[in-house]
């Protein structure tokens, strides 16, 4: 018994540890986002002695960050709704239908997670220079509309759920298609939220790809923005840290609303070979 509490403490210490590591460099750029200039580097503490949000208001208008913003929305908005179409019928087909070679075609598209992303980006941006894509919203969307990753977690979730529900649909006459829509997507809520959620988080963060894929100040994304205005707020610490500050809280929001549902959805989708 002895033993097993100094386990356990050790291991709360040890998980304290890392949770302070991951918060403290989020709280000092929350903290920063307030501070007046002149007190960053004095000794007045971590937290600002005067609070003032313009900070937020100078970073701001300093750049056009509400058009990043409706870039990034755009941009993640259809490239999950894409991933989430691709991954359903995908995923579907991989675990319900009888095909030949089934095994061998997922077993490819697992393989395509191997591979850096940094490999296909030359390749890409020519195919999509051909096509005329570049510097714009199809260009940010359509490459991602389908990921090895989304249709891996679908198909992983569709082998869970029981085969006699889709055996009694297709007894009352329910089409391939119909007993997809009414029987299988209604109990796939937490797969659903966790395909959205990793692919808003990877399209929202994402830096390079928009980089290299737009040109005009009109096209960047709330990434590329910030990464720009950083550069030319140079020491203005506080501003830079401001802009950060609200280029994450709607990915902060989003989540705690639906952490439930998506730990949910992690935790059902490795279950059944």
């Amino acid at each position: 018994m002895w033993h097993d509490k100094v386990r356990h403490v050790v291991f709360q210490i040890i998980l304290l540890t890392i949770v302070l590591i991951t918060i403290v460099p989020f709280l000092w750029m929350l903290a920063t986002s307030f501070k007046e200039p002149s007190e960053l580097f004095s000794r007045v503490g971590f937290w600002p002695r005067t609070w003032t949000l313009q900070n937020y208001v100078d970073a701001w208008n300093a750049a056009p960050f509400g058009r990043y913003y409706i870039n990034s929305a755009v941009v993640a908005f259809g490239t999950v709704f894409l991933q989430l179409v691709t991954g359903v019928l995908a995923g579907y087909g991989f675990a319900r239908v009888d095909m030949p070679g089934k095994r061998f075609m997922f077993g490819a598209i697992l393989a395509t997670m191997m591979v850096p992303n940094t490999v296909t980006l030359v390749p890409s941006y020519l195919l999509l220079s051909r096509l005329k894509w570049l510097d714009t919203y199809a260009a940010l969307i359509v490459p991602w509309g389908a990921t090895a990753f989304s249709i891996f977690l679908f198909r992983q979730f569709f082998l869970s759920i029981p085969k006699d529900l889709e055996d009694a649909a297709r007894i009352d006459g329910c089409t391939q298609l119909q007993l997809l829509g009414r029987i299988v997507i209604p109990l796939s809520k937490p797969v659903l939220l966790t395909v959205t959620i990793y692919g808003w988080l990877g399209s929202w963060n994402d830096y390079i790809w928009p980089l290299i894929m737009t040109d005009s100040r009109t096209m960047r994304t709330l990434q590329v923005g910030l990464a720009v205005f950083a550069q030319d707020a140079g020491t203005r610490y506080t501003l830079q840290m401001a802009a950060a500050t609200f280029t994450i809280v709607p990915i902060l929001i989003a989540f705690f609303f639906v952490q439930r549902h998506f730990i949910e959805g992690v935790a059902r989708t490795g279950l059944t070979e």
